[in-house]
């Protein structure tokens, strides 16, 4: 039945594979049940709400996702919208959260409406296939500097000069340093729980060198049983495996839609559109590349469409359970990696966010020592699709090489893809090769430039 539902057969893997795949998924993104409620919180939003409807919303979507597309992607809560939504909606602009979850309600219909008329699959059609690969590196790329930065491996140093140390005072810490005053560096090697994370970089690297199935699963075991054994990590006081969450604090359709439509939150509600078009095109793109789901004549990917209605779907869901946009995560790819290729991989996600509303405190119990070498394991993986870019070509390769650098170091996946959005049509057209651009990648430039100039 199940290779019946999923094609495991004709897609070359197993139940046994795919269940790990889905298991190490939902590890590597697991994060998500505690930092959504620590971050909705400072918009005014109740923790135990935001839990429910993180478990809840990122479940039923993923299961949607498995069910309906047979992809192996999951669903949650966005980071980067989550801190969009929390610092610059409701604390930046002084706006109730029931309006701002209007606006993201609203910004979901917008999505679905691009998706129901097919722009959506225009655009990623018109997209060339140097761009794609771009995007998949770059998420590799992307989701390797957020382990690095979650392992303790990279540090961000900040070296600020009285007049910055003045402004942070006057801003109440609200400042972006100078390029001069910040550095990459290597983290603290002295660190426990650093060494930790380096440990489990090399042991499950090993694992992998060894070809043994579920090699990420199995590092972030053993990590996490050596970092309780050690004391790196300690069981917090009166813990308990199942708890029932209280869902008399659940925000069920507590949002404000007409109150979203009165204060014109049109600014608002292009920057949730336009973020979550290019981070969910480029996370679907890339990890549908990775699990070799296009069709290798056409570069087609089947099932897209549906894909991007159940992505479309969950933005509006989110809102009416209480949380910000939800959508398809970077750290799919990590399933991936493990070998997922079906959406029997994003079911076996989705049943175990369901569950985590009950035990959530032993999904919290896995250090970030034990998740973050996993995504820099799978940003390794990903990178090795750079060879199918043309670099000797300078229209080809520099705006992939844009798309590339920019996802990881301005660490958003939406700018990466418009450099590369306004690169390509421009070399081209100066290059006098117009015509090798599809015209929706001329359209695209132009809304890309107003979005960035105007919003």
């Amino acid at each position: 039945m199940l290779d019946k539902l999923f094609k495991l057969n004709e897609r070359g893997t197993t139940v046994k594979t795919e269940i790990l795949a889905g298991l190490t998924t939902f590890i590597t993104m697991a994060y998500i049940l505690f930092l959504a409620p620590n971050i909705l919180s400072l918009a005014g939003m109740d923790k135990d709400a935001v839990l429910i409807a993180t478990a809840l919303g990122g479940g039923l979507v993923t299961i949607a996702m498995g069910v309906l597309v047979n992809y192996p992607i999951a669903l949650a809560p966005g980071v980067g919208l989550l801190a969009f939504y929390s610092f610059t909606v409701v604390l930046g602009m002084g706006i109730q959260w029931q309006t701002a979850l209007g606006a993201v309600f609203i910004s979901g219909l917008v999505f679905l409406a691009l998706t129901l008329t097919s722009i959506r699959q225009m655009i990623v059609k018109g997209i060339p296939a140097s761009m794609k690969v771009a995007i998949t590196v770059g998420i590799g790329l992307f989701i390797a500097i957020i382990g690095l930065k979650l392992s303790g491996l990279m540090a961000i140093s900040i070296s600020l000069s009285p007049n910055s140390l003045g402004q942070v005072v006057q801003t109440h810490g609200n400042l972006v340093p100078p390029p001069s005053e910040t550095l990459l560096t290597m983290g603290n090697l002295h660190d426990g729980n650093t060494l930790l994370a380096l440990f489990s970089l090399i042991f499950t690297s090993l694992l992998m060198a060894r070809n043994i199935q579920g090699s990420l699963l199995i590092g972030v075991l053993v990590t996490t049983v050596i970092s309780y054994a050690t004391g790196l990590s300690t069981m917090p006081e009166h813990f308990q495996v199942l708890a029932i969450p209280d869902f008399s604090k659940a925000a069920f359709f507590q949002l404000d839609i007409p109150g979203a439509i009165h204060m014109g939150l049109i600014t608002i509600i292009f920057s949730f559109t336009f973020v979550e078009l290019f981070d969910s095109m480029g996370t679907l793109i890339g990890t549908a590349t990775k699990a070799k789901i296009a069709d290798p004549k056409t570069g087609s990917f089947p099932g897209l469409g549906k894909a991007m209605t159940v992505d479309a779907v969950g933005v509006s869901a989110g809102a009416l359970l209480g949380t910000s946009t939800i959508t398809a995560f970077v750290e799919s790819a990590s399933g991936v990696g493990a070998g997922g290729r079906t959406g029997l991989t994003a079911v076996t996600t989705g049943v175990l966010f369901l569950i985590c509303l009950f035990v959530a405190p032993l999904v919290l119990l896995v250090p970030n020592a034990a998740t973050s070498p996993i995504l820099i394991l799978v940003g390794a993986l990903m990178i090795g699709a750079i060879r199918d870019i043309d670099f000797d070509d300078w229209t080809e390769g520099f705006p992939a090489f844009l798309v590339i650098t920019l996802m990881p170091f301005t660490y958003s996946i939406a700018n990466g893809i418009s450099a590369g959005l306004i690169a390509y049509p421009i070399l081209k057209l100066v290059a006098g090769r117009a015509k090798e651009v599809n015209w929706i990648m001329y359209v695209l430039a132009v809304l890309v430039i107003i979005r960035y100039v105007f919003y």
